[in-house]
């Protein structure tokens, strides 16, 4: 393969390979006909995505014990997992309004920037709380679940863990978030989807929009948020708005800023 300029990140580990990669076209392009040509990696499920800006800001290569940190070594998505739905077949799912469980297994920022219609929310901060949310939760066992992500990685693990915890049909949506998106559209979701590069976060067509991250609590915004009055470029946002980290940064404004 030719040498090639990327940006982003490669995670390894025994579970297998994910990488998010940003570059030119020809040097995508060269490395897609890298990754066919090579048995290996023929399957691997692929998702293509187009902005004017990098995504990126650098290349990172990871070894991982876990691709998607759980910490529950008996899961083991290689086993068992659940069945995969279809963006359209999902969409007709709920164009008929079938009675199943829709289940958002981001964390609750990912889910402030959008989700679907009726989705159960287990209002989770990171992704090693999952297993205890599920078991404290009161979903119904016996109820088809649909789970989704952002790109389907997560749901490999979790619905291997709903299994396990006897839950008796478990699908996990195809592509996840931005597989609907790419082949359905935005039926039935509401806002956006909290991606995790610069970009923050697209819309439904896959285009960039005008969200940020705060410079203080990391926490993302939508483009209300950035116009609302407790936001201060660089200093705080409506969630991070007088605390104690806030104030401090605060008051180290104006001198970085005299020092200039």
């Amino acid at each position: 393969m030719k040498k090639t300029a990327f940006l982003g990140t490669i995670l390894l580990s025994t579970e297998g390979i994910n990488f998010f990669l940003c570059g030119d076209q020809a040097g995508i392009d060269g490395f897609l006909n890298y990754l066919e040509s090579d048995e290996r990696f023929v399957d691997i499920p692929l998702k293509i995505s187009h902005s004017e800006k990098l995504a990126f800001r650098r290349m990172n290569v990871r070894l991982k014990k876990e691709i998607i940190s759980m910490g529950m070594d008996e899961i083991r998505p290689a086993d068992y997992t659940g069945d995969a739905i279809s963006p359209t077949e999902f969409k007709h799912w709920l164009d008929e309004g079938r009675d199943i469980t829709i289940l958002d297994t981001r964390n609750d920022y990912e889910i402030r920037i959008g989700t679907f219609e009726n989705a159960v929310d287990l209002d989770i901060s990171t992704f090693r709380t999952f297993p205890d949310a599920v078991a404290n939760s009161d979903l119904d066992k016996e109820k088809t679940v649909v789970m989704f992500c952002t790109g389907g990685i997560r749901c490999e693990k979790a619905s291997a863990l709903m299994l396990n915890q006897g839950f008796q049909d478990v699908r996990q949506l195809e592509g996840g978030v931005l597989g609907y998106f790419e082949e359905v559209g935005g039926a039935h979701w509401n806002g956006d989807c909290f991606v995790f590069d610069r970009r923050v976060a697209v819309d439904p067509e896959l285009n960039v929009t005008g969200a940020e991250v705060c410079f203080a609590c990391r926490e993302p915004l939508t483009e209300e948020e950035l116009n609302s009055p407790l936001y201060v470029p660089a200093v705080s946002c409506p969630y991070c708005v007088g605390d104690e980290r806030t104030n401090l940064f605060q008051t180290d404004v104006p001198i970085a800023t005299a020092c200039q």
